[in-house]
């Protein structure tokens, strides 16, 4: 595990990109509760599945929860990967089967680290009345993803300059450093540009970024981002220009070096082959199931890979069929 060098921001001008930016834009998903709360996903994408050790991106809200009825994702399975959880409003309680029992706050980060497996739930509090943030995926690379499951919890404090405010919660950036080890080289950030605030980050010429802007439009690198859309910044630059609009921007900076290994990613596992997912699809549903149908209590679930959710009586999760053709690689 490393922490990233610190790298201080300068509000200079930079060179012409080396690369052309990609703009992702988003594809609406539905989350799951009552009324199937709905989340903007866009990563990953057909033609790229990962930016760094980053290999899922869902951004959500603002949601009334009194119209979607909240966040109620039961008691299910991750394998590979580390979920990064961060909110700008609202608050959602987290419990999972190593025996962590928290609350997901704005401005606080809340990552699990499922390793070889674990099982979590995800439910807004009775106290939330809006929805507003992000669900993250960090790929665990080979040498790693089989460590024991984790959970850490860091409430960063701002770092601030002329029209703008940032909290580093992974890596460094902008003077500041997050005291959360990682598994690979990697960055994020949620980052405040008041109206036509021009931003020159220092970064790593080895990290590819990815800049995910959540309200207003910005310039990243010379290129136009919208609401909603990712864009996708290639290595090989040391600054990164981001230039807000008429109207206040916030966005998150997602960044990492190259991840450099074929994943395969299926429901919730992150994997390196298609029978590796069979057999983490197939050990879950052995622990949910009693009597040939999914138990209606979690606390009912079997011992297992993906051990039992204390405190957590939803019924679990199952995974759905699996697609007829064999899983592909990604990259």
């Amino acid at each position: 595990m490393s922490n990233l060098e610190e790298r201080p921001a300068e509000v200079t001008c930079t060179a012409a990109p080396a690369a052309a930016v990609e703009i992702m834009v988003p594809r609406d998903v539905p989350l799951g509760g009552p009324r199937a709360m709905r989340v903007r996903r866009t990563l990953p994408q057909r033609h790229r599945s990962l930016i760094g050790a980053w290999c899922f991106v869902d951004h959500y809200g603002p949601d009334d929860v009194g119209d979607t009825g909240g966040m109620s994702v039961a008691p299910h399975p991750h394998t590979g990967l580390q979920t990064v959880s961060w909110l700008f409003t609202g608050e959602i309680e987290h419990r999972d089967s190593d025996g962590h029992h928290a609350l997901v706050r704005p401005g606080e980060l809340n990552l699990m680290t499922a390793g070889r497996g674990i099982s979590h739930s995800e439910v807004s509090t009775p106290d939330a009345r809006s929805l507003h943030g992000a669900q993250l995926w960090l790929a665990l690379p080979d040498s790693d993803r089989n460590t024991d499951p984790g959970f850490a919890h860091h409430a960063p404090d701002p770092v601030a300059g002329p029209g703008w405010e940032a909290r580093v919660f992974l890596g460094s950036l902008l003077g500041s450093t997050s005291p959360v080890p990682t598994y690979s080289p990697l960055v994020g950030a949620e980052v405040l540009l008041e109206p036509g605030t021009a931003l020159t980050l220092d970064v790593d010429p080895a990290f590819e970024h990815g800049v995910l802007v959540d309200t207003g439009v910005l310039e990243a690198a010379g290129t136009e981002v919208k609401q909603h859309e990712l864009a996708y910044v290639p290595a090989g630059r040391d600054r990164l220009e981001l230039t807000g609009s008429d109207v206040p921007v916030r966005l998150l900076l997602l960044g990492g070096a190259p991840f450099g290994e074929a994943i395969v990613m299926w429901w919730n596992f992150v994997g390196r082959s298609h029978e590796e997912i069979v057999a983490f699809r197939r050990e879950w549903q052995e622990q949910i199931a009693a009597e040939g149908s999914v138990v209606a209590d979690s606390q009912l679930v079997a011992p297992g890979r993906f051990g039992v959710v204390p405190g957590d009586h939803l019924p679990p999760i199952p995974a759905p069929p699996l697609p007829n053709g064999r899983l592909k690689e990604r990259r």
